[in-house]
């Protein structure tokens, strides 16, 4: 089994979600990372050179993040070796001659187990596979690119993470804040708790329309879809829509004054309680174990 790992980097640092894929992808058959390489290169330009590449090298299966890139990229790979693509996945295995992986679908209703014969594409969400700690540098095959005619790449133009903090997509633990929060002088507490734990900033569609905080920021259905290993909810009532962008999250805090909080349904431990005294109470007592460590 041949498996081909579509490699991102950022300020020259191989990402995260990368590593997770190249991790995985060494257990399921023979790995090899690549990287498109040029000067501005465009999503259509990566994957004229893959599919050139994949006409002689052949992988069965080709892993991307799902991240705007890889997914731009991994989509655009697929039509054009006309493969099976399978989108946002959690987690793939190979099963026969086939790809078997878990998606949610239907707005985060459900987790639905898909099968694809191979050879097939698919993108996987960040911290969808664990990483053990100091993992050796994996070995990445350069594959020069030309520019595609009629394409031009103008610039990029980067989000900036508020706080320096590590990007809401491949965040492993988020702090999300929701309308019972009130205003945006509550995030101040949030923010708080976020530096705490080394943690990102989320927020519900209605805080985000009330300009509380930047659109960068929205989880959901409308804004991004997260897979961190801890998400914890503050204020948040659990919206569909917002759901669907979080429930992947392998484990899910929640406080919220209303008992009856749709977000408890999805929620592994859920606090009942006023928002504004948990925040501070739980920031402190997280300080004092961090301290005693």
């Amino acid at each position: 089994m041949k498996i081909w790992v579509i490699a991102e980097k950022k300020d020259g640092e191989l990402r995260r979600v990368s590593r997770e894929l190249a991790a995985k992808a060494a257990t399921l058959g023979d790995l090899e990372i690549l990287e498109v390489t040029g000067e501005r290169v465009s999503g259509a330009a990566a994957a004229s050179a893959l599919a050139e590449r994949a006409k002689v090298g052949a992988p069965d299966l080709i892993l991307a993040g799902a991240t705007p890139s890889g997914r731009d990229v991994a989509a655009r790979l697929a039509a054009k070796l006309k493969r099976a693509y399978l989108s946002e996945c959690t987690d793939v295995a190979i099963e026969g001659g086939n790809i078997a992986a878990t998606r949610a679908m239907y707005a985060g209703k459900v987790r639905a187990r898909v099968r694809a014969a191979l050879p097939a594409v698919a993108s996987v969400r960040p911290n969808a596979f664990p990483l053990a700690d100091g993992a050796a540098e994996p070995q990445i095959t350069a594959l020069p690119a030309a520019q595609t005619p009629g394409l031009t790449f103008v610039r990029f133009e980067p989000t900036a993470s508020g706080g320096g903090r590590v990007p809401l997509s491949e965040a492993r633990v988020i702090v999300s804040g929701g309308r019972g929060l009130k205003g945006p002088e509550a995030w101040t507490a949030v923010e708080a708790l976020a530096d705490v734990l080394g943690a990102a900033l989320g927020a519900s569609r209605a805080v985000t329309d009330a300009g509380w905080r930047p659109n960068e920021e929205q989880v959901g259905q409308t804004g991004k879809t997260v897979t961190p290993d801890l998400y914890i909810a503050l204020g948040i009532s659990g919206a569909i829509q917002h759901l669907a962008g979080m429930t992947s999250s392998k484990v899910i805090v929640a406080v919220n004054k209303d008992p009856d909080a749709d977000i408890f349904k999805v929620a592994d431990y859920g606090v009942v309680g006023d928002v504004f005294e948990f925040l501070p109470a739980f920031t402190e007592a997280v300080k004092q174990m961090k301290a005693g460590a």
